[in-house]
């Protein structure tokens, strides 16, 4: 395994880290633990998890994917091994189940105190905003229209001022954003620099080979303004893996939940199409080809994978050994002008 240090930091973290949010739904505890367990043997020492997992999001599963690694540490004892990262959820209509709040100081509290509870310890390493309360293009919006009606009012300091609390009272270490926009990231770090607030230090947005849109305006960022990026959805829901391309297979996730159209259109279709061909032309895993690009990025810190069986997360684990050469980086990109960002 490979290992980055975040800035403005002492976390030394994979350069894969173990995304956890089907477990409660789609996997059992014990898929759960078996994972974490042959993830740490492989070196792998950062988790990322969420209040809101177990996905899709419901009354019945919230909190479990966090129940589930709070048993595995309690059975482990390897809770100082790991470096765990969680999610407050932000207001959207699919969360009301959570609270009809959002990020405000009670907000903060009883979240984290929810996700200290259920994950068995006293302290998160990086506590990340799921995503944005003002309303902006994420979640695979690929334009922003403004509401000149939106309610929402700046809280950018009051945000930062509930997380300085929650540092000082040794329940969370350091902050990060994920499902932001430039303008966002901007906002955050000059509050923190004009008023001596925590600082955000990673960013968590989705990143692939048919999803490049962090690379306009936030890649830049992520490498001057050192708030390097844990890409999430590396392989699209599986959808880069090039099974999808001959049908819906039998307990994968979009035929599980065909609501989930981020990733199911005629552009993505093609494009996967591509990128498989030119995998297997090289003879490379299109799996591994795809989270090999992710890696090997400069601006990412750590690529988050997903995997419901243990073959998924083993190939998953091993593209940390797979280099891609220049004739196969010459013709992702060539595929990425003919398909640019079909899945945003």
């Amino acid at each position: 395994m490979k290992y980055n240090t975040i800035d403005y930091t002492d976390l030394k973290v994979s350069k894969i880290c173990l995304g956890t949010m089907t477990w409660g739904q789609q996997n059992t505890e014990a898929d759960g633990h078996q994972q974490m367990s042959y993830a740490f043997d492989q070196g792998i020492n950062f988790f990322d998890t969420a209040e809101m997992y177990a996905i899709p999001p419901r009354k019945e599963t919230y909190g479990s994917t966090e129940k589930i690694i709070g048993t595995w540490f309690k059975k482990t004892g390897l809770r100082d091994k790991i470096i765990l990262a969680s999610k407050i959820a932000g207001k959207a209509g699919f969360t009301g189940h959570i609270r009809d709040y959002t990020y405000t100081r009670q907000a903060f509290q009883e979240a984290v105190e929810g996700s200290l509870k259920r994950l068995g310890t006293d302290y998160i390493d990086l506590y990340q905003l799921h995503w944005p309360e003002r309303r902006t293009n994420f979640f695979g919006q690929r334009g922003y229209s403004h509401d000149e009606e939106e309610k929402w009012q700046d809280n950018f300091n009051d945000i930062l001022t509930s997380l300085g609390e929650l540092v000082k009272q040794g329940k969370i270490r350091y902050i990060g954003l994920s499902n932001e926009t430039p303008w966002g990231v901007m906002r955050y770090l000059n509050e923190s620099s004009r008023n001596g607030h925590p600082r955000m230090v990673t960013i968590q947005n989705p990143y692939s080979l048919i999803n490049r849109s962090f690379e306009t305006g936030l890649a830049e960022m992520a490498i001057r303004e050192k708030i390097k990026l844990l890409a999430y959805s590396p392989l699209a829901f599986g959808v880069l893996s090039g099974k999808y391309l001959n049908g819906s297979p039998e307990n994968a996730r979009l035929t599980l939940f065909p609501h989930y159209t981020r990733y199911d259109n005629p552009q993505v279709r093609k494009a996967t199409g591509k990128y498989v061909a030119l995998a297997e032309r090289h003879g490379l895993s299109p799996t591994q080809m795809a989270l090999a690009f992710v890696n090997t990025r400069p601006f990412v810190a750590s690529n988050i994978i997903g995997a419901t069986t243990m073959d998924q997360l083993k190939e998953n684990i091993a593209s940390m050994d797979v280099e891609l050469d220049q004739a196969v980086e010459a013709e992702i990109n060539e595929i990425h002008q003919l398909y640019p960002d079909p899945a945003p």
